[in-house]
């Protein structure tokens, strides 16, 4: 596991999906609420700095996909 340091740009708690931007996934990275750390539905807020793991995958016009996403309060 790789980890990078990213920004959420975007956050559709209705849908459980967002975009986080770090420098290694240019574009943007789709990430879901089910790779966010901890128990229960999560969700991220926009703004927030993230750690996040990621993979090159096409979703919903991405190239990349977050597999494991860490928020700094867990």
């Amino acid at each position: 596991m790789s980890w990078t340091i990213g920004t959420v740009r975007e956050w559709h708690g209705e849908l459980g999906w967002g975009v986080l931007d770090s420098p290694d996934t240019p574009g943007g990275c789709w990430a879901h609420w089910s790779n966010i750390d901890g128990t229960g539905f999560r969700a991220l807020t926009v703004g927030a700095t993230v750690q996040l793991d990621w993979e090159h995958a096409q979703q919903d016009g991405y190239s990349f996909r977050a597999t494991r996403v860490h928020t700094p309060t867990e």
